[in-house]
């Protein structure tokens, strides 16, 4: 496009030079970058601070449409403002999108996490993908007909569950036991598995829900975990599930100040999870400490609401 495009002073139907009406895209695209710069300073009252965590890598998508709009108007400075939002987000998220620094080597465990969803009307359909991934050790989320899932699971002979949530695996189970979320009931379970490697303790876990408006039972149970965490002795620890926290939201915190996200590490992209048939978050996590990650990603799998999460590992 030639600078004359561009600069030349186009005059509207009212008179008004062209780039005044780029004035406006000016205005929003310096919104735009202060809020994904400013986002965290945002009170998080009725989880208005979590949903615009939640909701900040979505912004980047407003970026191309002001720059087309730019170029439609043939504003300059509009084009320049652009770049602001641009920049905000690439600083923010860009890292996400390169190749992850920890994928090299054999993994010598790797996990997967499905929240099933209540009600599957074919849970062994779901879960056969998780099969065909290798994975060694299946998490499982929203379980309300445990024989239909374990026939899917002929391969992992030890299982331990608590309420709704379960853990399959192709290594011993040396102990089990629900965890304490703040719930007020129990929907998390701890467990020793006797891997290869050694042993490995993992939790498999189902926070409370989080709805606009409505998250303080949710934050009280990502705070309560944490706290277990930060308890547990264990040198080696994955935690799975769905913990219906997005991994930009601040609440998130607690948790990844302890553990590592292994889609951060060993992933590519932001690994959206949710909704499954056009994800545009991700509650879905493998956090873990004392471990190497190898890979991370996502599988999409039928007749639930989730895509499942993925994760290799070597000792």
């Amino acid at each position: 496009m030639t600078a004359h495009m561009i600069d030349e002073p186009v005059r509207d139907d009212a008179g008004r030079p062209a780039d005044r009406r780029g004035l406006s895209l000016v205005i929003l695209a310096v919104l735009l970058a202060a809020l994904l710069a400013g986002h965290r300073a945002v009170p998080n009252v009725h989880g208005l601070g979590s949903l615009l965590d939640s909701a900040t890598p979505l912004l980047g998508l407003a970026v191309p449409v002001l720059a087309l709009a730019a170029l439609l108007r043939r504003s300059r400075r509009a084009l320049v403002a652009v770049l602001l939002p641009a920049v905000a987000w690439a600083l923010l998220y860009g890292d996400a999108w390169l190749p992850p620094a920890n994928g090299a080597g054999p993994a010598g465990i790797r996990v997967a996490s499905q929240n099933l969803r209540a009600g599957n009307p074919d849970p062994t359909a779901t879960v056969t993908p998780l099969v065909d991934s290798g994975a060694d050790l299946i998490a499982l989320q929203e379980v309300d007909d445990a024989d239909r899932v374990a026939s899917g699971l002929r391969g992992y002979p030890h299982r331990a569950a608590v309420s709704t949530v379960a853990l399959w695996s192709r290594y011993p189970i040396r102990e089990s036991a629900g965890v304490d979320t703040g719930l007020g009931w129990t929907r998390a379970l701890r467990a020793v598995v006797a891997t290869p490697g050694g042993d490995l303790v993992v939790y498999v876990v189902h926070l409370g829900s989080a709805r606009a408006g409505q998250t303080a039972t949710r934050d009280e149970t990502v705070r309560t975990l944490a706290r277990t965490v930060r308890a547990d002795p264990a040198d080696r620890m994955v935690v799975l599930g769905d913990l219906n926290t997005a991994s930009t939201d601040r609440v998130f915190t607690p948790l990844t100040d302890l553990l590592h996200d292994a889609q951060a590490e060993a992933g590519q992209g932001f690994g959206f999870t949710w909704p499954a048939a056009v994800p545009v978050t991700r509650p879905d996590h493998v956090l873990y400490r004392g471990l190497t990650p190898t890979t991370a990603g996502v599988l999409h799998t039928p007749d639930t609401d989730h895509r499942a999460v993925t994760a290799g590992f070597r000792w």
